[in-house]
């Protein structure tokens, strides 16, 4: 292999197996992922920003977020968003759509099939047709009840080499965990007693990745999953996958190493695949992750989620000014996934070093008032620390640190229309969309915190609610489908586009941004308190003599001394273009 794909595959084989022939293994790994040649380019793709545009914008979902007891999921999901999101989102997220044992599918069973009560390949297919797709890797464990796994306690090869195994009296005390279950797991085999390694739960057993048929088989699904229309790789829980005894085992060199391996893999790819990895850790360690711009294409800012729902409840900007302001711009080539509200709860440890206690105290305080959960992890020495709040984010929302109050949905379309405004692509959970209330009988019958914020729909209530002016439900997907379609018309909410973190009014979140072209600049201006705020536009710098308007509003605003007038909640997109 002496073009430049195959050096770069050469060398990182080396990386990861460098007792291994890494010629040998290199055209395994091509036979891997391109079984039919035709589907391999000569060239890669360059670094640059064509991937998206600010007409991108995403939905994240179950398969199952809607159901009505007759209709395949699938379908309902589709007509849902036929009905509700055509031209206004782009991309659809369908969480783990796979046989699976637990954790609402991360804990994968079969990752060829699509789980029956869902639907079926063609399902998926529909919906990667009209949108962009994304799926879950979910490589770094399997369920305890798969094929695998059950080969695996009966010797059969090669799934006996599967599996990370570990002693107990092995040190493992400096482990990085999410959890706070025993690490490793007992088991009885064909070879006597093993003890596997599990990092999520003891039905999601973790595999090893010393062994390189490990990822030969993750490479085969991956290019399935892209020859049924997935677009976008979501390397699920990707930072755990390489781990060495008597080390944290999280973020080793091998598993970067892995990433830029699929990363090249996408580069050559006919078909225009994106790499997202999910890792959710403290900011710097989550953006290592786009590497030397030959990581992943896509990051995911966890960092915002705790910030902007602690200054939404305090009414003070401040700790998330001062992280935005600190935040690098994506490199060429590289993007921010920003959100709020996903599938899982709003995470702590991407605070960590950003917040002080006193203030996520606070915060966890007002959740649990608000009807949410905290889960922990564990640390060294038998001590947890919060990991997460288990609560919807509109329920997270319904009032302030001081207490429930009348400003609910004016507070929660404020918060989203932050996720809009910033460097990145916005994507937004389905029940943020949709305003869903906390499931508590759903945590109740599974035992599961997270089940909070993974409520099932039953479509025809929700069709109901759509129509019904008076519901949060209608109020907030009608508002947020409104600013969403104003944001994709906005060359300044490229992706890319310059961004400047304003610090004005430690009540008013603010950030400029300027499109690629310079043509157009959009100060994007949030109050997150209940006052009412006056800014002097003098501290904007409005260019006297270009019309300034308020994208939102449809006001214009002056560059003399009127002062900008901002409600409880307002946000406004004062721009130079109408």
């Amino acid at each position: 292999m002496s073009d430049p794909f195959g050096q770069r595959l050469t060398d990182l084989v080396r990386q990861i197996y460098p007792d291994l022939d890494p010629h040998i293994l290199g055209s395994q790994i091509v036979d891997a992922f391109w079984p039919d040649d035709r589907h391999r380019r000569k060239r890669g793709r360059k670094p640059g920003n064509g991937f998206w545009s600010e007409h991108d914008a995403l939905v994240i979902t179950y398969g199952n977020s809607i159901v009505d007891g007759a209709h395949k999921p699938l379908d309902l999901l589709r007509d849902f968003l036929d009905r509700n999101l055509k031209g206004v989102t782009n991309g659809v997220h369908i969480l783990p759509f796979f046989p699976f044992t637990s954790d609402d599918g991360f804990a994968v069973s079969d990752y060829r099939s699509v789980n029956p009560i869902l639907g079926d390949w063609s399902d998926i297919q529909r919906i990667g047709g009209e949108f962009k797709l994304m799926s879950d890797l979910v490589l770094n464990h399997v369920s305890s009840q798969s094929t695998w796994f059950h080969s695996y306690i009966q010797g059969h090869a090669p799934y006996d080499k599967f599996f990370f195994e570990a002693s107990p009296d092995d040190d493992l005390s400096d482990v990085v965990r999410p959890r706070t279950h025993p690490l490793l797991r007992e088991v009885e085999t064909v070879n006597g007693t093993k003890h596997v390694w599990c990092t999520f739960s003891h039905d999601q057993v973790d595999v090893d990745f010393r062994n390189p048929e490990v990822l030969l088989e993750f490479l085969r699904v991956m290019r399935m999953h892209v020859d049924n229309g997935v677009r976008i790789v979501r390397l699920d829980a990707v930072a755990f996958v390489w781990k060495e005894i008597g080390t944290k085992s999280i973020h080793l060199p091998q598993t970067h190493a892995i990433v830029r391996l699929m990363r090249l893999l996408c580069d050559y790819a006919y078909e225009p695949v994106i790499l997202l990895t999910e890792t959710n850790v403290p900011s710097l360690e989550n953006l290592s992750y786009f590497g030397n711009r030959n990581e992943a294409h896509v990051v995911y800012n966890f960092s915002l989620p705790p910030l902007l729902l602690h200054a939404m409840l305090s009414g003070t900007a401040r700790y998330l000014v001062r992280w935005q302001a600190a935040m690098p711009p994506a490199q060429l080539g590289c993007a921010y996934l920003n959100f709020s509200a996903s599938h899982d709860g709003v995470g702590m440890r991407p605070a960590e070093g950003i917040l002080p206690e006193e203030q996520k105290e606070a915060m966890i305080g007002a959740v649990r008032r608000f009807g949410g959960e905290v889960s922990m992890r564990a640390l060294g020495g038998g001590r947890e620390s919060p990991y997460e709040l288990n609560i919807t984010f509109f329920e997270a929302l319904k009032g302030t640190l001081a207490g429930e109050d009348g400003w609910h949905v004016e507070r929660f379309v404020a918060s989203q229309t932050i996720v809009m405004a910033l460097e990145g692509i916005p994507a937004f959970y389905i029940h943020a969309l949709l305003a869903t209330p906390n499931d508590h009988e759903k945590v109740a019958k599974t035992g599961m915190k997270r089940a909070i914020n993974r409520h099932h729909w039953d479509y025809p209530t929700l069709r109901a609610l759509l129509k019904d002016p008076e519901s949060h439900t209608s109020q907030v997907l009608n508002a947020l489908k409104e600013r969403i379609r104003l944001r994709g018309q906005q060359p300044a909410f490229h992706p890319n586009a310059t961004q400047f973190t304003l610090q004005i009014d430690d009540r008013i979140f603010g950030v400029w941004r300027q499109s690629l072209d310079r043509d157009q600049s959009i100060f994007a201006l949030h109050n997150v308190s209940d006052e009412e705020v006056e800014l002097d536009p003098v501290v904007l710098n409005l260019i006297d003599g270009d019309t300034w308007t308020d994208l939102i509003s449809g006001e214009t605003i002056a560059a003399g001394d009127f002062p900008i007038e901002f409600a409880p909640y307002q946000c406004r997109w004062i721009s130079n273009r109408r």
